[in-house]
């Protein structure tokens, strides 16, 4: 398979974000290219178009696998393996979005709720767990808004994103109507 230069420049993209992502960059490659293309691909046709082994190419599938960003497909006729995303984009997006806060946030929280646990044993302690709690309170709020977020779906979370700056001016001007609590 012969990637053209559109196709390639994506494709490398895709897998240096794939870092930042979660997975290293051949399964960040390896997932552009099957959701780049429109017909399903064998494992051993993005072997040859990222130049990578079948294993290197086989444990990048499995993990794709894993996250639940591509499925197999079978294609009538053929017995080879073939492979499409598991979804649209913005269901792609939703899934990498679960699995790093299953990863990332949901252990810092579960750490955090342990530690505001334990019982200070002196002033610095008490004053290092009321931090503590300032972040997890954060992180709740934080995860508890991008849920919300992903709960909206891809039509309303794009009338809400043209709104943009529309929203801040709507809470500075609901901010000069009614006073804050500190006032």
């Amino acid at each position: 398979m012969k990637m053209s230069p559109l196709i390639t420049s994506a494709v490398m993209h895709f897998g240096e974000m794939g870092n930042r992502w979660g997975f290293n960059r051949t399964v960040g490659q390896i997932l552009a290219l099957i959701v780049l293309n429109e017909a399903p691909l064998s494992a051993q046709e993005i072997a040859d178009a990222l130049s990578i082994s079948r294993g290197n190419t086989s444990m990048g599938l499995k993990e794709l696998q894993s996250w639940q960003l591509i499925k197999q497909h079978h294609v009538p006729g053929e017995r080879k393996e073939f492979f499409i995303p598991a979804g649209s984009i913005w269901v792609l997006a939703n899934r990498v979005f679960e699995e790093r806060r299953k990863r990332e946030i949901d252990p810092t929280m579960s750490l955090l709720r342990d530690l505001m646990m334990d019982s200070p044993t002196g002033e610095k302690d008490a004053e290092v767990q009321a931090r503590l709690h300032e972040i997890h309170d954060l992180l709740e709020s934080v995860t508890a808004w991008s849920q919300e977020l992903q709960n909206l779906g891809p039509e309303k979370l794009d009338t809400l994103m043209k709104l943009g700056a529309g929203v801040g001016r709507i809470l500075d001007f609901k901010d000069k109507l009614l006073p804050s609590k500190s006032e």
